[in-house]
C-alpha cells in the first residue's frame, strides 16, 4: 500500500466530504454536515485502519438501516471500472470504506455482498473484504471463485488468487479453503496461463505463501502442472518458489533446475 504514514491522512475530513458529495445525489437525506463533523472530530489520533473503520461506521450510521438499501446507494458511487493493470489502489482508495462496509456489515447477505465485492474489485480491490466470506461460506465461495477464474475482467480473476492467499500482506492470515491446499491450487490452475501479468504475479505470490505451510503438496502440484509448460510457467514457478530457493531448499532448487532444461 505504499507509505501508510502519509496514506492515513487521506482518510479524514476531506474524504468524508467527498463521499458525502457522491452519495447525496442518490440519497438526498444523507446528513452531510453531521457525517463530516463526526469524522473530523474523531479521526485525529487514529492510524490507517482505524480511520477507514471510522468512516465506515459513520457511513453505517448515516445510511438507511437496511443493509440492501445502504449497499445499493454505495454501489451507485463506485464510478468507472479500472481498465488497466495499475492504479487500483491509487485511484480507488476512496472505496476502501465501501469495501470495509461490505466486509463488516454484509456477512449475512452472501449473494448481495459477493456481487458488491465483484463490482468493487473492478475499481479498487476486494482482496481484504472477501476473507470473512471465505471463512463463513467456504463452499459457496469456492463455487463463486471458480466461475470468476473465467471472468473477462482481469481484476476479478486476480481477486480469485489474491483474496484467497493465506499470507496476504496487510491482511490477517487465513487458512486454506476447507483446510486443504488442494482447493486453493484448484482455483490457481486456470490462472497459470492468464494473459495478464498482474494475475500471474498474484498466482506466483499465492504459491509462495503455500510453500511456507504446504511445501510438499505445492512442489508436487508444480511438478504435475509443469508437464503442460507454457511460456509464462517458468517465471511463475521461479517467483512462486523464491522463499524456498532463497533458503537453499534442495527440492525447490532441483525442481527449478529441471524446469530450466
Amino acid at each position: 500500500m505504499g507509505d501508510t504514514v502519509a496514506l492515513k491522512y487521506y482518510f479524514g475530513e476531506e474524504l468524508a466530504y467527498h463521499l458525502a458529495s457522491l452519495i447525496r445525489p442518490h440519497y438526498p437525506d444523507f446528513p452531510t454536515e453531521t457525517f463530516v463533523q463526526s469524522v473530523a472530530r474523531q479521526v485525529g489520533p487514529l492510524e490507517l485502519k482505524g480511520r477507514v473503520a471510522l468512516i465506515t461506521d459513520e457511513l453505517h450510521k448515516a445510511l438507511p438501516r437496511e443493509y440492501p438499501e445502504s449497499l445499493r446507494i454505495l454501489l451507485s458511487i463506485l464510478g468507472p471500472e479500472n481498465e488497466t493493470e495499475e492504479g487500483m489502489f491509487k485511484n480507488g482508495y476512496f472505496l476502501m470504506p465501501v469495501a470495509f462496509f461490505v466486509e463488516k456489515y454484509g456477512l449475512g447477505h452472501y449473494k448481495l455482498s459477493m456481487n458488491a465485492l465483484y463490482e468493487i474489485t473492478k475499481r479498487h480491490t476486494s482482496e481484504y473484504a472477501i476473507r470473512p466470506f471465505l471463512a463463513a461460506y467456504p463452499d459457496e465461495c469456492f463455487r463463486t471463485l471458480g466461475r470468476w477464474t473465467k471472468d473477462v475482467n482481469l481484476h476479478v480473476r486476480r481477486l480469485v488468487s489474491e483474496g484467497t492467499r493465506p499470507r496476504l500482506p496487510w491482511a490477517r492470515r487465513i487458512g486454506v479453503i476447507h483446510g486443504d491446499p488442494a482447493h486453493n491450487l484448484a482455483l490457481l490452475k486456470p490462472l497459470l496461463h492468464d494473459p495478464s501479468f498482474y494475475v500471474r504475479k498474484s498466482v506466483a505470490n499465492h504459491l509462495n505463501d503455500l510453500t511456507k505451510d504446504y511445501k510438499e503438496v505445492t512442489l508436487e502440484w508444480v511438478r504435475e502442472n509443469g508437464k503442460d509448460g507454457g511460456e509464462h510457467y517458468v517465471w511463475i514457478v521461479r517467483h512462486g518458489l523464491r522463499s524456498l530457493v532463497k533458503s537453499g531448499d534442495r527440492d525447490a532448487l532441483t525442481l527449478m533446475d529441471r524446469l530450466k532444461r
